[in-house]
């Protein structure tokens, strides 16, 4: 039986409705869906004016442009967890003889290789794949515009290059590795490389009349890992819902962490948001979103994620330009976010506890600094400090009996329990910092001792 939390209040879904019939009204779009998911499972979706003459739905086909990004960094990230190539590997280790081989795989993921942003004229969006057979073609005689790691430069020649990356370590073309590996496994039986009806044509609108003019739907050969996709807003929540949590069969939870980690600084400085390994991070409201947005002549999509809500959000239009899609998304997400709030899992007592691990829990010190180290339901550590400003940091267990940092400052360090020679716990040592059951205590194994004196007044 349906839980009553799991569908959307009535005032809630028409909010969800307005927004979107504002967008397509306001943003003159021959036709706008959108959807909503909410831990899992689509709640909510709808669709404006017609495609074909019938109104589209969450199982109608749109170009979803850059978002295609996002799958071929997955696909990246797959054959990094198979020890088939590391990330700071050069490309010319697995690519040779593009003339860019010695930028590295996650420079590339991240648009931190300094690549140019477009290939050569003419426009790649507009044109026959087949117009560029060669990567030569697409990377120009000037591929390179900035120093490597430097800075966040979007390209899209970088993803040709990883889909050309793929295609050679695989053995397969980009589109058999993406339908074996990534759609098949998510049932994303809607999301292909051609449009399969039912499928909305692309439409340029005349800024100052009421008229439309259909745009050229080309498939993009060598670019196609950049931007080539076709899915729906069904398949985007079910891609969605699988960057909130992972899915074994295709990314573990630990590898899409790293992913949506901003990876290089933006060009602008502008730290609300970022881009990871393949996805866009947008800081804002309260809460932070990853996905991506997409447009290709004829189409603007958008596919935001708030893992802390547990909601998906997608927004697609067959316009050239019109809805700001992804400002749409984002506040179809807040819509629901704010008038249901996710009903939190009840609290439960752990099953089993590890005495030795209880007896780790409580105050710690950092010098004359408090923190609080806690466990996790998951049964990791949680490490924080008890006043603001300080560096929090969860961290899970390794086979050696150290713990690994998740998260924050501490992301990758390492968090070590040292005992004394009778076995009890002497302090934490917590990549070279030191911390001790009590602030300074005489006999305790602080770098540079402690003064003899003990605390005084002045």
């Amino acid at each position: 039986m349906t839980s009553p939390f799991e569908d959307l209040l009535p005032g809630t879904r028409r909010a969800l409705l307005h927004r979107i019939a504002t967008a397509q009204a306001e943003g003159r779009a021959p036709s706008v869906v959108g959807a909503v998911a909410r831990d899992g499972r689509t709640v909510w979706s709808a669709g404006r004016s017609c495609v074909d003459g019938h109104a589209p739905d969450a199982d109608t086909q749109y170009r979803i442009g850059s978002i295609t990004k996002c799958f071929t960094a997955v696909l990246v990230l797959r054959l990094r967890d198979e020890g088939l190539l590391d990330l700071a590997d050069p490309l010319e280790r697995h690519l040779p003889g593009t003339g860019v081989g010695e930028v590295t795989i996650a420079q590339l993921l991240g648009h931190g290789a300094g690549l140019a942003a477009e290939a050569p004229a003419p426009w790649w969006e507009r044109t026959p794949g087949t117009t560029r057979p060669e990567l030569a073609d697409v990377l120009g005689e000037q591929p390179v515009l900035h120093p490597a790691g430097r800075l966040h430069h979007y390209s899209n020649p970088g993803y040709t290059l990883l889909g050309s990356l793929i295609e050679a370590v695989r053995g397969a073309s980009w589109e058999e590795v993406l339908r074996r590996e990534v759609l098949e496994p998510l049932s994303m039986h809607r999301t292909t490389v051609r449009p399969v009806a039912p499928a909305a044509g692309g439409f340029a609108v005349h800024p100052w009349a009421d008229a439309i003019l259909p745009e050229p739907a080309e498939d993009l050969g060598l670019m196609a890992p950049a931007g080539q996709l076709w899915s729906t807003a069904g398949d985007l929540c079910r891609f969605g819902a699988f960057l909130a949590g992972g899915d074994d069969l295709v990314l573990s939870a630990a590898s899409l962490r790293e992913a949506l980690t901003p990876s290089t600084p933006p060009e602008s400085g502008d730290w609300s948001g970022g881009y990871g390994l393949g996805f866009q991070l947008v800081h804002g409201g309260g809460r932070t979103l990853v996905g991506h947005t997409g447009s290709l002549p004829g189409f603007i999509a958008a596919l935001w994620v708030s893992a802390e809500d547990g909601l998906v959000a997608v927004t697609l239009a067959n316009a050239t330009s019109g809805p700001f899609v992804g400002v749409v998304a984002a506040e179809l997400i807040g819509i629901v976010a704010d008038a249901e709030p996710r009903i939190p899992q009840p609290w439960r007592p752990l099953p089993e506890i590890d005495p030795e691990l209880l007896a780790l829990t409580g105050p710690w010190y950092w010098g004359a600094t408090p923190f609080a180290l806690r466990l996790t339901a998951d049964g990791g550590l949680d490490f924080q400090p008890l006043r603001a400003g300080g560096r929090r940091s969860r961290f899970e267990a390794r086979p050696d009996g150290t713990w690994k940092g998740l998260d924050g400052y501490y992301t990758g360090e390492t968090l070590k329990v040292v005992r004394r020679p009778d076995g009890e716990v002497s302090h934490l040592d917590l990549g070279s910092f030191v911390y001790t059951r009590a602030p300074y205590a005489p006999g305790d194994a602080v770098p540079g001792g402690v003064d003899e004196q003990g605390w005084r007044g002045l």
